[in-house]
């Protein structure tokens, strides 16, 4: 009740307020007639008078009479009089004596004449007020022809006062009056600015403005604290009334945004008094800096239109879901709330553009996406990358998001001190790829919950470039773990969850680990120790060294430290005895190879080799013998750069192919190709493999061989033939000769994208505001070029084109809704997907 009655209480007021600008029928008796010796007599200092001198009133004079008369009523408001002083025959005085005074219309301010005006200059009651205020506030309202006078005004109010510039196409007329008057009422407040000049609209940045109407700007020229920064300018978009100018600069003097820590329907703000809908962008604690900054974006967006208020939900206990970033308030009482969940400020213009959006937004956004998702999957042009397919489906999908921490420039270093290891992924929030590897991050987040000394979080990019480019991230998504912010090791593995976990549970592990017993070398060949990895399936890889090798000791712990979190590596020094030696039939410096927790151990002798060959060893001797081809492991095959000896298998490998195929993978060091096998049934992506390679599906089990390195030529094993080492080998042998004819050829182009790539630097550096960026800065930091605090709303009005462009390009929030509502989707809607992602 009390908003409603702070309405009622307004409204009242301004209607006593704005009552003087309605003419009302009775005036005539305020118009005195008076002779020129009682006229002069009467004139007080200060106080301005209008007088119509005159002998007798001709029938041409008599509409003249009529609209001074109607005039008076409105002009007493303020503090003018109207008089008709009436002229002796014999009176030959300077007012009455001549033919051409008395065609004329005289304004006084005590006994001095201010103006004289003909008398079909004031031809109706507009024309007289407006004529009559700007004359009195010739020194208090500056008339421009250029747009160097308006600029040169504007500087020189800069940091001081706004401006009022108004263009009318003539004087005397409704909408010269409603200025006038508004000038005469906040002319202390504001300075006003007034133009008949249609060129100037132009050059102010109004191509398009209609010069046949009269136009009204608030000019922002007290926010300009620097001589350089233009003064931002909102036009008014309603006519020219007394009343839409008070409207507008009671609209222009509230605060750009009002932050709230109440209930919001309790809330009451100038905009809802006046009609107008108020905007709640909902923020958090972490990303305080980045929301102030959407919401100042959206605020300077629709200005005039509607109010904008940052409610934090750390201050206020919302009973709404915690996927809402937006609520709006509507002026009508009794119409609650609505909490809504949008992806982008170009969402919250058209809301509050467009009423019917409110409930059409929500309800059609569902029907909206499957149309979209739809359209790409039928339209290679638009769709074609299977990441960002699956990133669109699940866009509904909400997030756990609370196991993550949010990072930012200010919190980045003391959150790395705060834990032994902090996990952080580095990702850019409207990027397909990084909003997979989000989920994933998330089901990581889900199985690492509760274990000590490890803290997952994430940096979002696109917020805070500053911060990753100083982290070296070049690339999104990034992951890299930290130690007590120290040491820091970067994941350059599957983005799978399995994957992921595994990488963060062997970097808690020293890499390599030093052993001092026997007996903890043995458990740790079996996989028992450390015990924090025992349930983790894993090769181990031990180094057994001893005083004299100290050399290859220092490559394989330098080794270590590059393989951190993708193996696990034990280190031994033996003792005089070397019991461990002899067991495994090895001289140190040796590797220990256990596979299947120790059932099976390799022994493999070390050189005198750098730590890049001793990495490269490591990394080989970790492969299978015969290893099934997945998504996940065909990246590490390829880059051996061999060709490929491939078995196409419906299921699991029969026992008498595997046991020949084993016994050729063994049968040489350090084989010139790769002995594999492939199950369509876990990976069924191999049946258009086998499509690309024959014109039909051949019958499987098949052999094949083909380099995709060299030439491109796809070999088909002969299937009369049993499939033993010997039958291999021979075949292999004349293929070598060649004396086979191949099944077909791989084309030699390259495997590019269907779309050029996106050079996302340049879009961060030149496509504000269409793409979110902001930095900030401690103390001692040089600061990152960014771009405007705010890029200017659909009624702002640019500066002459050169200034507007400089001003468009200092430094953005974007239009990104960042932080509050996190969920599977791309921010910024793209024509085109590239697979390049």
């Amino acid at each position: 009740m009390s908003a409603q009655k702070d309405r009622w209480v307004f409204s009242f007021s301004f209607l006593l307020f704005c009552a003087s600008s309605i003419p009302t029928r009775g005036s005539a008796r305020l118009l005195q007639e008076l002779s020129p010796q009682e006229y002069f007599s009467s004139l007080q200092a200060g106080r301005a008078s209008l007088a119509y001198f005159s002998h007798n009133v001709s029938p041409g004079a008599q509409p003249f009479l009529e609209q001074i008369e109607n005039s008076a009523e409105a002009l007493q408001d303020y503090g003018i009089s109207v008089v008709k002083v009436n002229c002796p025959k014999e009176d030959v005085s300077r007012y009455c004596g001549k033919e051409n005074a008395l065609r004329k219309a005289y304004l006084f301010r005590g006994n001095m004449l201010i103006r004289e005006f003909p008398t079909d200059a004031l031809f109706d009651v507009n024309s007289i007020v407006a004529n009559v205020l700007f004359a009195l506030l010739f020194n208090e309202v500056k008339y421009v022809e250029t747009l160097a006078d308006l600029q040169n005004i504007e500087n020189a109010l800069k940091g001081r006062s706004n401006v009022v510039f108004a263009y009318v196409p003539a004087t005397g007329t409704a909408e010269h009056r409603a200025v006038m008057e508004a000038a005469f009422v906040y002319g202390t407040v504001h300075q006003f600015v007034l133009t008949t000049e249609a060129t100037l609209l132009k050059d102010a940045g109004n191509d398009k403005s209609d010069v046949s109407s009269a136009r009204l700007f608030f000019c922002h020229c007290q926010r300009a604290t620097d001589l350089g920064q233009p003064c931002r300018r909102t036009a008014m978009g309603q006519t020219l009334t007394m009343l839409n100018i008070h409207r507008h600069l009671k609209l222009m003097g509230a605060p750009l945004v009002t932050e709230v820590a109440e209930d919001p329907e309790k809330v009451s703000t100038v905009h809802l008094q006046l009609g107008l809908p108020l905007v709640f962008i909902l923020s958090q604690k972490e990303t305080y800096e980045a929301d102030r900054r959407t919401a100042e974006f959206v605020a300077w967006q629709l200005l005039g239109k509607a109010g904008v208020a940052l409610l934090s939900r750390d201050l206020v206990d919302l009973n709404v879901l915690l996927r809402s970033n937006v609520a709006l308030k509507t002026p009508e009482e009794g119409v609650p709330i609505k909490y809504l969940v949008l992806e982008d400020t170009d969402e919250v213009i058209t809301l509050v553009e467009d009423k019917n959006k409110v409930e059409q937004i929500q309800e059609d956004k569902a029907e909206d996406e499957e149309d979209e998702d739809e359209k790409e999957n039928n339209n290679q042009d638009i769709q074609d990358d299977q990441v960002v397919e699956a990133v669109s489906r699940d866009k509904k999908r909400e997030l756990p998001l609370e196991e993550i921490l949010v990072l930012t420039e200010e919190t980045f270093h003391s959150a790395l001190l705060e834990t032994a290891r902090t996990v952080v992924l580095f990702y850019a929030s409207w990027e397909a790829v990084s909003l997979a590897v989000l989920r994933s991050y998330t089901e990581v987040a889900g199985h690492l919950k509760g274990t000590q000394g490890v803290l997952l979080s994430r940096v979002n990019c696109w917020d805070w470039p500053g911060l990753c480019t100083k982290e070296n991230v070049t690339q999104f998504p990034t992951i890299k773990i930290y130690e007590k912010g120290e040491r820091s090791v970067m994941y350059n593995g599957m983005w799978g969850t399995e994957e992921l976990t595994s990488f963060i549970m062997l970097s808690r592990v020293s890499c390599p680990l030093k052993l001092a017993t026997i007996d903890e070398a043995e458990g740790y060949l079996r996989g028992e120790f450390p015990s924090e990895l025992s349930s983790y399936h894993h090769t181990s890889l031990l180094g057994v060294f001893s005083t004299a090798t100290s050399e290859a000791r220092e490559a394989f712990e330098e080794a270590g430290n590059i393989l951190s979190g993708h193996v696990t590596m034990g280190m031994y020094f033996e003792d005089d005895d070397l019991a461990l030696s002899r067991k495994y039939a090895v001289s140190p410096p040796a590797l220990l190879l256990a596979r299947s927790r120790g059932r099976s151990v390799e022994g493999i002798a070390l050189s005198k080799q750098s730590t890049q060959d001793m990495v490269r060893m490591i990394r080989y001797e970790l492969l299978d013998i015969f290893p099934e081809i997945t998504v996940q492991n065909l990246p590490c095959y390829l880059q051996l750069r061999k060709p490929f000896l491939i078995l196409f298998s419906d299921g699991d490998v029969g026992q008498m192919e595997s046991k020949e195929m084993l016994k050729l993978a063994k049968g040489r060091p350090q084989p010139a190709f790769v002995a594999c096998w492939l199950n369509l049934k876990k990976t069924p992506v191999g049946r258009g493999i086998l499509k690309a390679y024959f014109a039909t599906m051949p019958s499987l089990p098949v052999l094949i061989w083909v380099n995709l390195h060299a030439g491109g030529q796809v070999f088909k094993f002969p299937s009369e033939q049993s499939i033993t080492e010997m039958n291999i080998l021979s075949w292999l042998e004349k293929l070598k000769a060649g004396l086979e004819i191949p099944s077909s050829t791989l084309s030699d182009e390259d495997w590019k994208p269907p779309l050029p790539a996106y050079d996302f630097l340049q879009m961060m550096e030149t496509a504000v505001p269409e793409l979110p960026l902001h930095t900030s800065h401690r103390r001692g930091d040089t600061p990152q070029r960014h771009l405007p605090e705010s890029p200017g709303g659909d009624t702002a009005v640019p500066e002459e084109p050169s200034q507007g462009t400089k001003a468009e390009k200092v430094g953005s929030p974007g239009r990104d809704l960042r932080g509050t509502a996190p969920r599977l989707a791309a921010r910024e809607k793209q024509g085109k997907r590239h697979s390049e992602l």
